[in-house]
């Protein structure tokens, strides 16, 4: 029986055998194998074989492929990538909101489609990011009737910061521990690289909402909490996994 690459990570077992890692990636105390076991989501396989969804405009009978008068092409950006690290860092360093947002699809459809390798590439120390929304502490960010939006848009706007984020965050976690593919193993990877495309989608949905009441992503200010406990997993995967997923129910039931 094939044993998920996590448990490897944690086991005792495995954490003898594999001394001569950075030991960052085994910072978690070993678990018990009871504590271990799960039952996998019941679609995760289909998600994981599903093809690649370009429903990126929501129309009148909600998600469906961009209209013709939508930008869809490819940009030169991505041609030069040679692995899956290497185009996450490309989408890492670009700023633009709505550019992050394609890039992300472009970027996990060109891996898809050419079945390039994982690779190794070195993570931006922070992801690009616009001038605005301006980031303030969580007790700053101002509460709907002071926002200057109405609910819905103010509402729109924190779920499309949530979205932006997690674009991020699934990319950085890519290519922060791409060298150690060999141990977590490409659905590790394609996991990940596959998440950044639906929350790319979704941040295009949000964006384009806003659009369409007048507002757009940036005009409140929004708060860094999910980067700040991002950085805090940088040298630890099994926090990441844990912890993130956390803090990004937290943003959005307390929004």
């Amino acid at each position: 029986m094939q044993i998920h690459p996590l448990k490897l990570m944690l086991s005792p077992t495995f954490a003898r055998c594999s001394s001569n890692l950075k030991p960052y990636i085994l910072k978690t105390k070993p678990l018990s194998s009871s504590s271990l076991d799960f039952s996998p989501w019941s679609g995760l396989q289909p998600w994981r074989e599903s093809p690649l969804n370009k429903n990126r405009f929501w129309g009148p009978n909600g998600p469906q492929t961009p209209p013709s008068s939508i930008d869809t092409n490819g940009t030169s950006l991505l041609d030069s990538a040679s692995s899956l690290a290497e185009l996450g860092a490309l989408v890492l360093s670009t700023s633009d909101p709505l550019s992050k947002s394609k890039l992300s699809h472009l970027a996990f459809s060109k891996w898809r489609n050419e079945k390039l390798p994982i690779g190794i590439y070195d993570p931006p120390s922070r992801p690009a990011r616009p001038p605005k929304p301006e980031l303030v502490s969580p007790k700053e960010i101002p509460a709907p009737k002071d926002s200057g939006m109405p609910l819905n848009a103010y509402m729109l706007h924190n779920l499309a910061h949530v979205e932006l984020n997690a674009i991020d965050l699934a990319w950085d976690t890519v290519v922060r521990f791409s060298p150690f593919s060999e141990i977590l193993e490409e659905g590790f990877f394609a996991d990940f690289a596959h998440v950044a495309d639906d929350e790319s989608r979704h941040f295009a949905w949000c964006s384009q909402r806003l659009d369409e009441l007048g507002f757009r992503y940036g005009d409140m200010p929004a708060h860094n909490l999910l980067w700040r406990e991002c950085e805090k997993s940088s040298d630890d995967v099994a926090a990441r996994l844990a912890v993130i997923p956390l803090v990004q129910v937290r943003q959005i039931i307390h929004k």
